[in-house]
């Protein structure tokens, strides 16, 4: 599943391709890709994207009324979409016309001021991702909005120390986007290991050099993994249909029995909170 550098990647080489842009019609090809509380992508016709922005795992495209706005009362007009990518969800531009591929789920058509068109494309080979068109009274309905914690990149350590408690495992905690936003299973591992913390420790248990150390680990993680526009295992790629670098970075992720490249001992593999994870046993005690 796409994590944060991966859904930031995306953002960040979309919105050169839509801001700016009126919706002028949508068309969804498999129903279940619509979130059930998301207004008809036809109530999108109209509005013109403004900006394109990330919360977490969540694509955001903001949309407001150009000069064509679509009919209706405030309270039924989106101000955002939101996309969540799940497994295997993509957004491709292509020119106007392109022909839906077979993983195609929902697309837009997009045209600019001078005339120009294209087709904005979902794909999604799992199918598990969705598309949520909203209201900002919409989106608060949704459980999993409401229930985001913050964002990892702007926390300091008063906050993070507020945030792991309890008995549970940390990288189960660290799992858990009510508690941070947009880690998963490969920036848990990768953060854990440059903190030196075995990933079963208890979240409550980290003392404050572990908690800063674990902290500073996720940042610098995370700030490289965006630097290199994310981590490309299988099906993930940007807005321009790149793949991203990261895993040529990988010091624990999908490397068990593979030496650590701190200290040369093998790496183990166990599972945490029901994940496979990777550790490794000499520097991560």
């Amino acid at each position: 599943m796409p994590e944060l550098p991966e859904v930031e990647t995306v953002v960040r080489t979309l919105a050169p391709h839509v801001t700016g842009w009126r919706i002028a019609g949508a068309e969804v090809l498999r129903p279940s890709a619509v979130h059930p509380l998301s207004l008809p992508l036809g109530s999108l016709a109209g509005l013109a994207v403004t900006g394109v922005r990330r919360r977490g795992k969540l694509i955001l495209m903001d949309v407001a009324p150009g000069s064509d706005p679509a009919p209706g009362s405030a309270a039924t007009v989106p101000t955002v979409i939101a996309v969540h990518l799940r497994m295997t969800g993509r957004l491709l531009p292509r020119p106007a016309g392109s022909a839906p591929g077979a993983y195609t789920r929902w697309f837009l058509d997009l045209e600019a001021q001078d005339g120009t068109a294209q087709r904005l494309f979902f794909d999604d080979t799992r199918a598990f991702g969705t598309v949520l068109a909203a209201t900002p009274a919409l989106l608060e309905q949704w459980d999993f909005w409401r229930s985001l914690g913050p964002e990892p990149l702007e926390l300091d350590e008063a906050a993070f120390a507020v945030l792991l408690r309890g008995r549970r495992a940390v990288k189960a905690a660290l799992l858990d986007q009510r508690v941070v936003a947009g880690i998963g299973n490969i920036y848990a591992d990768e953060s854990l290991h440059r903190a030196g913390i075995d990933p079963r420790r208890p979240a409550g248990g980290l003392d404050a050099r572990e908690r800063r150390a674990l902290l500073g680990a996720l940042r610098d993680v995370l700030t490289l993994a965006i630097a290199q526009c994310g981590s490309s295992i299988r099906d993930y790629r940007d807005a321009d249909g790149n793949a991203g670098a990261f895993q040529n970075s990988f010091a624990v992720y999908g490397r068990d029995g593979e030496p650590c490249r701190a200290c040369g001992h093998p790496l183990a593999r166990m599972r945490v909170a029901g994940r496979a994870t990777v550790y490794c046993p000499h520097c991560q005690r």
